[in-house]
């Protein structure tokens, strides 16, 4: 990580000359205060009162897909990686022939990569970086797949007046199903069991009322 110490007047300005030097913007770097004399001491002679480190922050998405690249040579598997950077989190996207090795089951083997993918770059940093790891837009489909599959189910649920249990799913997914059915008033959601056969039950309101 590139850094530089300066020294100034005030904290602004020490900041200022180290943006200049590193040819970024405040957004880009870390700031930590080394030292800070009292204020307004030895004003009168001009002696410079605070010193700062600024340093560059890491590209966490460019490390990302470093490491992820790296993962699938060691796999002998060949993909592009698309990266998109979004305001709470960055989206590595792959292409390619024949990667439906890279998802599993409903997902499995693609959510142990990117929980590797997270594991690696935010080690050991202040601020994280949420990382989503996808096989030509999977996740998006899966999403789409599911919240279709929890409004048929609760309509169901809702003729029958009898519970539903779905298959076991990720946490991820779990939650997909809760929210799609959150507003949905003649059904409610739950989920028993223990991970990974964790599963997600659609039941009558009534019954909870009762």
């Amino acid at each position: 990580m590139k850094s530089v110490i300066k020294i100034g007047h005030t904290k602004d300005e020490a900041v200022e000359e180290a943006l200049q030097e590193l040819g970024v913007t405040l957004e880009q770097v870390r700031i930590e205060v080394i030292e800070e004399s009292a204020k307004g001491l030895f004003s009168f002679l001009g002696a410079k009162a605070v010193k700062v480190k600024v340093s560059v922050k890491e590209d966490l998405g460019q490390a990302a897909v470093l490491f992820l690249r790296e993962l699938l040579v060691n796999m002998g598997i060949m993909a592009q990686v698309e990266i998109f950077k979004r305001k709470d989190s960055t989206t590595l996207n792959l292409n390619g022939k024949d990667l439906g090795l890279l998802i599993g089951k409903h997902g499995q083997t693609l959510d142990a990569i990117q929980y590797l993918v997270n594991l690696a770059v935010n080690k050991d940093q202040n601020e994280r970086e949420r990382i989503v790891v996808d096989v030509e837009g999977y996740r998006r489909r899966r999403e789409e797949t599911l919240r279709h599959l929890a409004l048929k189910v609760a309509d169901k649920v809702k003729r029958e007046r009898r519970r539903q249990v779905l298959e076991p799913m990720s946490p991820h997914e779990r939650r997909i199903i809760h929210a799609t059915l959150q507003e949905y008033k003649e059904v409610f959601t739950y989920s028993e069991g223990e991970d990974p056969y964790r599963h997600v039950i659609i039941s009558p309101q009534d019954t909870m009322e009762s």
